[in-house]
């Protein structure tokens, strides 16, 4: 039985996966790189590359080891080239290099973003495509028409910052911490998606299939410290104000996912919806998107949130290439790409 070591490292997490051709996960590490950023209140890249140059064999010795695997047992490599941190790729590309070349292993490339959606795939247990496919993360808010596992067209993305980004940058707006998704949604919980009017960027264009949340912020920014001022102490701000805030923000957002969403399917004539990436993540945008799926008839496929998040288990896509004998050679270079990263300011 085919056996695939999987390697992630496109940002701030190293990760690690071996999976055999049933798709079945024999073992997977992911090594967390938050403590090391969040006093910046986003991803350092000259830090999360550093980390990853210390965490990689290790990661990949252990995931091996769970498995009960050695290096002799495996017949490919898969490693995510791209989009990314530059730095942060090539930690990864030169250790998936240096196994198939010690080893006498073919080596496969991975698009990250196309893995998000095969995480769909994973998750189903059975065949997803074609679908529409949505992607949305810290670094990135991108459409795609995917009519199997390898052939993705784009449709649409984000025309500045990504939805993850509006999150994360909101979060320090209004002192609530990095990583600042899930610390926005815990806040919203106790305020009132109705107190703050905000924009919904291009939500009323029916002829783009295109996000904007750069002006989201700067509405949140004057809402909160008011135009041409300073920001003020996160921490002086009235808790409620805060849940409020967190709330009309998370609405806002949902909103402008969900209506460019239903837009594609339109658009497309599709009738089933992948959606991947940490914002996929956060439970109200999900209990969202399954209404609309109820009431729109079309077929929705969101992973659970463990293959939500960065982790080497959805590059078990490397399978669709390995199948199809789509190998790479040595001289595979990275490409940093769409890479939007909520990078510390």
């Amino acid at each position: 039985m085919p056996l695939i070591l999987t390697i992630e490292s496109t940002c701030d997490e190293t990760a690690a996966a071996v999976i055999n051709d049933r798709l079945e996960v024999l073992s997977a590490v992911v090594a967390s790189q938050e403590k090391f950023h969040e006093q910046f209140g986003g991803v350092v890249p000259e830090i999360a590359s550093r980390a990853h140059v210390e965490r990689i064999l290790p990661v990949i010795d252990t995931t091996l080891k769970k498995a009960n695997v050695k290096l002799g047992d495996l017949d490919a490599i898969a490693v995510a080239n791209r989009p990314g941190l530059a730095g942060s790729l090539l930690v990864g590309l030169m250790g998936a290099k240096t196994l198939a070349l010690a080893c006498d292993l073919p080596l496969i490339a991975i698009d990250h973003l196309q893995a998000h959606i095969y995480a769909c795939r994973l998750a189903a247990g059975k065949d997803v495509f074609p679908c529409i496919g949505l992607i949305v993360s810290g670094g990135h808010s991108n459409i795609y028409r995917c009519q199997s596992p390898l052939d993705f067209t784009p449709l649409g993305g984000t025309i500045d910052d990504a939805a993850g980004e509006a999150f994360d940058k909101v979060a320090s707006m209004l002192g609530l911490g990095f990583p600042g998704g899930p610390a926005l949604q815990r806040a919203a919980e106790k305020g009132d998606p109705k107190k703050f009017r905000l924009p919904r960027p291009l939500l009323d264009d029916d002829a783009r299939l295109e996000f904007s949340f750069s002006g989201l912020k700067t509405a949140v920014r004057y809402q909160l410290f008011g135009a041409g001022k300073p920001e003020m102490d996160a921490a002086a701000l009235d808790p409620q104000l805060v849940a409020d805030m967190a709330a009309s923000v998370q609405a806002a957002i949902i909103d402008c996912l969900a209506g460019k969403s239903l837009l594609a399917l339109k658009q497309s004539g599709f009738k089933r919806l992948c959606i991947g990436g940490g914002v996929a993540a956060n439970r109200p945008y999900r209990e969202r998107m399954e209404q609309l799926a109820a009431q729109h008839n079309f077929e929705l496929h969101i992973p659970p949130l463990s293959l939500c998040t960065d982790n080497a288990v959805m590059g078990a896509i490397a399978f669709e290439k390995f199948n199809a004998g789509q190998f790479a050679d040595l001289e595979l270079e990275i490409s940093a790409g769409l890479e939007r990263p909520h990078l510390a300011r």
